[in-house]
């Protein structure tokens, strides 16, 4: 096999493939610096504590350690291995914490259960089951029979002296325990799939896969623009988008399933345990087809030109519908009653173009539209509707390589475009 053949391979091996038990030795030896003292700490017999080392490099494809005659020592590969174990320990110790406060397994190391009993795939199937909620759905999706599921939900069941799930006819719920449990295996797999990529950023190249939390806002031209450069200059990765309301967004964020987001700035009440980097400012405008009677030259629109029109406005709670409302509010105005409520970019744009129905939404959301003069922006500020457009993130997260080059690929288009320049100071 060639080099790159082999290191493809490694890479590829991902996640799942891990042994929680070897990543466990690997530790404790790096901690101890020989496998005899690892082997005493962790009540196993040195021989054992050496295969799983050597099975863990092999796993990997690169060497861990440098065998010394006093002991052993990280090489450049095993301190980015032992970077991510130690956040995985550091998540099974809060889901031990969280069980134990709850009077669950708190007389069992929750840790070195988790770790013996569990590999990568085995903690993707329960946080499956805890999304699923279908013993069906989850066999078929890892192409594994449902007695091995129910084999593995027993054993840590059991382990634990708790039921993670309630059966019912319908299918699974998981009980409290069992949402700790899943919320913390999401981030183990999350710390799990980013081995790999550090191991193939150390040498040169990204890879891997980047899931993105994507708000309207970005979806038109930041985001498609930011992906199709860096996959230009790396097409190793694999980019996925997730369209959804923010609190599931902001939720898979928590939970390690997605990287970041790309939109709309929240508060610090609304984004509790994530950090917010603002990119730009933005505010929304009214919007109509080219030819629209109220997109005449010269042509002052004022509120009663806005009652009188039709308009198609994103959902109730939706954020620009909120910046609207609040807007006619603080004008002492009557709210919008709007003809079409929708959240569909695509229902939204074919709306103003076949008819003469407004909106208000951001014009970068419109951008194509606005720029080949299909759409037009109406001659009425409102400018008490601004707001930060930036990224967020996990607080404490360690972003992948690959998640990392996204993010400052998407810096980068806001800070080359014209489009995105920071607004003056103004009213809020």
């Amino acid at each position: 096999m060639k080099p790159d053949e082999r290191h493809e391979k490694v890479i590829e091996a991902g996640a799942l493939g891990i042994n929680l038990r070897h990543l466990r030795a690997f530790s404790a030896v790096a901690e101890a610096g020989s496998v005899a003292r690892a082997a005493d700490s962790l009540y196993r017999v040195a021989s054992g504590v050496t295969r799983a080392i050597s099975e863990l490099e092999a796993a990997l494809g690169r060497p861990l350690f440098e065998r010394r005659a006093r002991g052993m020592a990280l090489n450049a590969y095993g301190e980015l291995v032992l970077a991510r174990a130690r956040r995985i320990e550091n998540e099974f110790e809060d889901a031990r914490a969280l069980l134990a406060a709850r009077g669950i397994g708190a007389s069992a190391d929750v840790r070195s259960l988790f770790g013996a009993i569990l590999n990568g795939r085995r903690l993707a199937v329960i946080a499956s089951l805890a999304e699923k909620r279908s013993m069906p759905a989850v066999a078929q999706e890892f192409g594994i029979g449902q007695p091995a599921i129910s084999g593995a939900l027993k054993d840590l069941e059991e382990g634990l002296g708790t039921p993670l799930f309630e059966r019912k006819a319908r299918g699974l719920s998981p009980t409290p325990a069992g949402e700790i449990v899943a919320f913390h295996f999401k981030r183990v797999l999350a710390e799990l799939r980013h081995i790999g990529p550090d191991i193939a950023a150390s040498e040169g190249r990204l890879q891997g896969s980047v899931v993105v939390g994507a708000l309207p806002l970005g979806r038109t031209q930041i985001l498609p623009l930011a992906i199709a450069r860096l996959l230009s200059q790396h097409p190793g990765l694999h980019v996925a988008t997730v369209e959804s309301p923010y609190a599931a967004l902001a939720a898979s964020l928590r939970s390690g399933d997605i990287d970041f987001i790309l939109g709309a700035l929240r508060s610090a009440e609304e984004a509790p345990g994530l950090q917010q980097q603002p990119l730009f400012d933005d505010r929304i405008a009214v919007i109509a087809r080219a030819g629209h009677p109220l997109a005449r030259a010269g042509r002052y629109v004022d509120f009663d030109d806005l009652r009188r029109a039709r308009w198609a406005l994103s959902r109730q709670g939706a954020p620009s519908r909120e910046l609207l409302e609040r807007f006619f509010a603080q004008a002492r105005q009557a709210p919008l009653v709007p003809a079409v409520e929708t959240g569909d970019l695509a229902v939204l744009r074919g709306l103003l173009l076949e008819s003469d129905m407004l909106t208000a939404i951001s014009p970068h959301q419109l951008r194509y539209e606005i720029r080949d003069g299909s759409l037009v922006v109406l001659d009425f500020a409102l400018d008490a509707t601004r707001r930060q457009i930036g990224l967020s993130q996990r607080q404490g997260a360690f972003a992948s390589p690959g998640a990392r080059a996204l993010m400052a690929q998407i810096e980068q288009v806001v800070s080359q475009s014209e489009d995105f320049q920071r607004l003056e100071p103004g009213p809020s």
